[in-house]
């Protein structure tokens, strides 16, 4: 009879093993995804602020450049109205550069940690 206790605690205590062991090793696989994530989000970060500010600078060398050009080009009594004319292309710009931006942001940083995080809890609750 008491070998059959020591055998259940064995058992018992091999099983909690192995559960520990699983958990670690779930938890070093998701620190891991949680580390590269981090890695690619800060480089997407970081390209996306480089193409900004090169879009911010290049678009307005070239606007000053060419809206001078334009300007000089025309007859004097027609400079007001083309100025007002690329004034209005030049906003139109702006909000087409601006939704793009936006849209390039709206990506959801550490999207595939959050879903394993929601699979292993589901997991996690289907075990209760």
């Amino acid at each position: 009879m008491v070998e059959n206790n020591h055998h259940g605690l064995g058992s018992l205590t091999a099983l909690a093993g192995r559960v520990g062991r699983l958990a670690m090793r779930s938890l070093h696989n998701r620190v891991e995804l949680l580390a590269v994530e981090f890695q690619e989000e800060r480089l997407h970060v970081t390209g996306v602020l480089i193409r900004a500010i090169s879009l911010l600078f290049l678009g307005l060398m070239a606007a000053l450049l060419l809206t001078l050009t334009i300007i000089l080009a025309v007859p004097e009594h027609s400079r007001v109205l083309v100025t007002a004319i690329l004034g209005v292309l030049y906003l139109c710009g702006a909000v087409l550069v601006w939704l793009g931006l936006r849209a390039s942001l709206k990506r959801e940083p550490f999207a595939a940690s959050m879903d394993q995080v929601k699979k292993d809890r589901l997991w996690l609750e289907s075990l209760k």
